[in-house]
């Protein structure tokens, strides 16, 4: 990383502020970590280093929602330091930290240590989620007010569902008394069980155990209730299906506590990326039908879906090297986040200032977090990208130590130019 400086203008560049509608050429000043000011007409301040932008797009670093970051327990397959690499590259400026990691993010010293890890990189601010239950294990009710109390910013057990009514019930119930929302991994545990991709006919050509798709619209039918019982806030990561999106799409017309997010992979990518049994292309919850994806991407242009994330699962390269029922579920994302997502505004789905705000004020909003922003007074992190550069995805020279991707090969436009926290230049 370049050594700090306290005053820099970056010039010649396309602003882009979804937060405040912002869209037009100009510059913007940092000054001491912050934004100091932006627009078409600045001068240039005595002692104020130039970056000259070329014309490029600078928009604020991206907030990922959804990161297992390998710490604690995982080191082996990533480290705070390691994704803090790898969210720069790919223009990500804050993440937030899942808690089912070995021990569970249920004590609040563990929230207080994620952060001060992300911290300690100089990257990224990391947000860790608290624990919905002791050990993410579905049964005692983790510490809310604690866990709260320290910086956690919601409250969900990860990559595994609340699949307890009643257990689920008191989340809702408790977390909305913290001004909280309860993150659910959408998939009925029990209609998921031993299944490896989505139950069809391409599973059953390859000989694999199938989840059926509506795993995923019978927790979230079941979860919408339980929030209108409780008046309280549910939040569906990774949603997959247009029958769980068209649930959604209801709920909201309805007035529930409901959002949702989803991941590249279910815009992208098909069943059929699993091709020959491509363990790399095995995801939780499974790459659907081609009708789910189009179901999908209509979401994200119709305000359904509130946020894109990465879904960043890293995994051992042995832990995909089994064969493909016994490979662990999971890819790599955060390099991969933005230019994935820029391939639905370069097929005319959504518009660029659409895709930079699921990416930004849109997932800070729902994380409570001031982050995501242009505005003045604002820390100055920061995102300059080339929307039409042209790259592509190779496993095994992607930022990070896991290479897990399911994007392997994938050729993209849209590559991040430079990435700045507080101020400072840390990729590019």
């Amino acid at each position: 990383m370049s050594e700090p400086l306290n005053s820099v203008l970056i010039e010649n560049v396309r602003l882009l502020d979804p937060a405040s509608g912002l869209d037009q050429m100009g510059a913007l000043l940092v000054q001491h970590g912050v934004i100091a000011d932006l627009g078409a007409a600045l001068g240039r301040p005595d002692g104020v280093a130039v970056f000259d932008g070329k014309g490029a797009v600078l928009c604020p670093g991206l907030v990922d929602m959804r990161v297992e970051l390998g710490e604690p327990g995982g080191e082996f397959r990533e480290t705070v330091a390691s994704a803090a690499l790898a969210a720069s590259a790919g223009g990500i400026t804050t993440v937030a930290a899942l808690p089912d990691s070995m021990p569970a993010i249920d004590d609040p010293a563990l929230v207080r240590l994620l952060r001060s890890r992300g911290e300690e990189t100089g990257r990224i601010t990391v947000l860790p989620y608290g624990a919905a239950t002791r050990g993410c294990r579905g049964e005692e009710m983790a510490e809310f007010g604690l866990l709260r109390e320290a910086g956690a910013v919601a409250f969900t057990d990860g990559a595994r569902a609340i699949g307890n009514s009643r257990t689920m019930r008191t989340a809702l119930a408790y977390a909305a008394g913290f001004g909280a929302m309860v993150v659910q991994h959408p998939e009925d545990p029990e209609l998921a069980r031993g299944g490896a991709v989505t139950q069809g006919e391409l599973a059953t050509r390859l000989g694999l155990p199938g989840i059926p798709a509506a795993a995923e619209a019978i927790l979230v039918a079941r979860d919408i209730r339980l929030a209108e019982l409780t008046g309280g806030a549910v939040h569906f990561a990774h949603v997959s299906t247009g029958e769980a999106l068209a649930l959604i799409r209801q709920a909201k017309a309805r007035g529930v506590r409901v959002s949702c997010d989803t991941a590249p992979p279910y815009f992208d990518l098909n069943e059929t990326a699993i091709g020959d049994y491509r363990t790399y292309a095995k995801l939780s919850p499974p790459l659907r039908a081609e009708a789910d994806r189009l179901a999908v991407v209509a979401a994200l242009a119709d305000g359904t879906i509130d946020a894109i994330a990465s879904d960043h699962q890293p995994r051992d390269a042995d832990d995909k090297r089994l064969p493909f029922a016994q490979a662990a579920s999971g890819g790599v994302g955060l390099a991969t986040l933005l230019g994935v997502t820029l391939a639905q505004v370069h097929s005319g789905q959504i518009s660029l200032m659409r895709a930079i705000e699921l990416l930004t004020c849109a997932p800070a909003r729902l994380l409570g977090s001031s982050a995501g922003t242009l505005a003045k007074g604002s820390p100055a992190d920061l995102c300059l990208l080339d929307p039409e550069r042209a790259w592509q995805v190779n496993v095994g020279n992607l930022p990070g130590k896991a290479q897990n991707s399911p994007f392997d090969g994938r050729a993209l436009e849209g590559r991040v130019l430079g990435t700045w926290k507080a101020g400072q230049r840390v990729f590019g």
